[in-house]
């Protein structure tokens, strides 16, 4: 068995479990203080350690490919989509997906020196990413009709939908600046008027 083949799928079942953590917590954590029992700052540190871990194995992931000389896919192929001969519609998701990611990786280096609203906008870009990379898994990966495969895939799916589903019934807790404003008001109309005397 071909090590390269074997490397290039296991990356790429372990990125995609990576990148469903990066989902599911961030779907969580958006404007809420903690989930359950967890602080904020858990999840933040959470989610920001899976996608560093992330990066790592997509990088792995596409290396292995790229060197496996299964098929035909070069660095180019990697990153400019439906450029590849081998399967060009799912390389190329793959490519769309790396896409994302670089940018997501490149903003938040410069988070501080570029306006917010980019940053933000960005980010928001990062929850294609996640149902691009299971489409590309699906439609390239030979494995994925297999039962590790299988589970993978709906392991995955089941916990972003969840995630989804929590997110939508839980009630949003207004940004920090909003709740330190009702409270101030709440303040203000709680205090006795005084009167004044003459």
């Amino acid at each position: 068995m071909n090590p390269l083949w074997v490397l290039s799928r296991a990356t790429g079942f372990v990125s995609l479990l990576l990148l469903t953590v990066i989902m599911v917590v961030g779907v969580l954590v958006t404007r809420q203080q903690q989930v359950g029992r967890l602080p904020r700052f858990v999840l933040v540190g959470l989610h920001r350690n899976a996608a560093l871990l992330g990066v790592v194995f997509i990088a792995l992931h596409i290396a292995a490919v790229v060197y496996d000389p299964y098929v035909s896919i070069n660095w180019i192929d990697a990153v400019i989509p439906f450029r590849s001969s081998y399967r060009p519609l799912w390389v190329g998701l793959g490519a769309v997906s790396l896409d994302i990611i670089v940018a997501l990786v490149v903003t938040s280096l410069l988070r501080a020196r570029i306006p917010a609203k980019v940053w933000r906008g960005v980010h928001w870009a990062a929850y294609a990413c996640w149902p691009i990379a299971l489409v590309h898994g699906l439609g390239t990966g030979d494995d994925t009709t297999r039962p590790l495969g299988i589970a993978v895939d709906a392991l995955s799916t089941v916990a972003v939908l969840l995630a989804v589903v929590w997110r939508l019934r839980t009630p949003q807790q207004p940004e920090p600046e909003v709740r330190a404003a009702t409270l101030l008001a709440q303040l203000e109309a709680s205090r006795p008027t005084e009167r004044v005397t003459r």
